[in-house]
């Protein structure tokens, strides 16, 4: 296995889970968060992407594969038959009781094919991952290997007829699970826990997410992280950070806490030469999204002036290993960017 104990110079990952309504339907239902899912669909990735542009910054999208439909319909009455059922203890109905078999047109938070078309299509070049078919939580016990392989045949196979071809995987809600199945799909990276105490899959997700609020209340340095290759030849790169959303009591979170804590991040990478890999969902921008985006544009706006001084370099998870399993010097320079290393 590979082990680097420290790269040429240090890196910046964004990589974003983008899943609309399908992230939380198993748990809130399809109108709970409408409103939300709406304004993501219409403006959110829009702006995103004009911000990578503008940048010049290759993000991780980790795109959920129903996504890549803009309608489905049942076939013999059976919703998605080519996709084995988990069997998640807290949603006893069938897994795809809310889809409503429609378009995007009537049901436009299920679907996303144009934005995903958007974001293959933008101006300065953007990975597109997986992060699964449906939102099966593939660290749970009620999601058997039968499961895996087919969300994530379906995903490939979608993907490939939109000319794209995946290597990163993200887990849905990070729940790490059947890697083996993962590796045999053919994706080569993976985005994993954070290295905190609390981010261990023995703690409850209630747990983890307090603790990760309180990290942002007193703007902790959040851990920079090296790509580490398992067994099976799969390269974990795990995360650092999550750019918290301003909904519920998290709104109340100064903006200031938020970009410092990230700052921090970003100098740490530098030094160290190791990565800084931040994460969200693209619904996270979705609430107070001016003061979100303007957040994110001076996270932006840092990075880059790192970059311009030659010790960070920007770069999307697949970008980082090479195929040789050293630090991924050629990506920028196939973009026809120089490399800054």
């Amino acid at each position: 296995m590979k082990q680097f104990t420290q790269l040429d110079c240090g890196v910046f990952t964004i990589s974003l889970d983008f899943e609309l309504v399908w992230g939380t339907l198993d748990i809130l239902g399809a109108d709970k968060l409408s409103r939300v899912y709406k304004y993501e669909r219409e403006q959110v990735i829009d702006r995103l992407l004009d911000l990578f542009v503008e940048f010049e910054i290759s993000a991780t999208w980790c795109i959920l594969g129903h996504l890549f439909l803009e309608k489905c319909s049942a076939k013999n009455g059976e919703k998605h038959p080519e996709i084995i059922r988990p069997k998640h203890d807290w949603h006893p109905a069938d897994w795809f009781i809310h889809d409503p078999c429609k378009d995007a047109e009537n049901s436009p938070i299920f679907y996303g094919r144009d934005l995903v078309e958007k974001i293959r299509d933008c101006p300065f070049p953007q990975e597109i991952g997986s992060h699964s078919f449906s939102h099966v939580i593939f660290g749970d016990a009620g999601c058997s290997p039968e499961t895996a392989r087919s969300e994530l045949a379906e995903c490939i196979k979608l993907a490939r007829e939109m000319n794209i071809e995946m290597s990163s995987f993200v887990f849905p809600r990070n729940e790490i699970g059947h890697l083996d199945i993962v590796r045999q799909a053919g994706f080569k990276y993976y985005r994993g826990a954070e290295p905190n105490w609390f981010e261990k899959p023995k703690y409850p997700q209630k747990l983890r997410r307090v603790m990760r609020m309180l990290d942002v209340l007193r703007a902790a340095k959040p851990p920079v992280v090296l790509p580490e290759e398992e067994e099976n030849g799969l390269w974990n790169i795990p995360g650092s950070a999550m750019y918290f959303p301003m909904n519920g009591i998290r709104r109340y979170v100064p903006l200031s806490l938020r970009t410092s804590r990230v700052f921090k991040g970003l100098d740490a990478a530098a030094k160290d030469k190791k990565i800084f890999h931040l994460w969200f969902h693209p619904t996270n921008m979705a609430d107070e999204p001016e003061k979100m985006f303007a957040g994110l544009r001076k996270i932006l706006e840092y990075a880059d002036s790192l970059r311009e001084k030659g010790t960070l370099e920007i770069l999307p998870m697949k970008g980082i290993i090479s195929k040789s399993g050293e630090f991924g010097r050629e990506y920028r320079k196939s973009m026809g960017k120089p490399a800054i290393i």
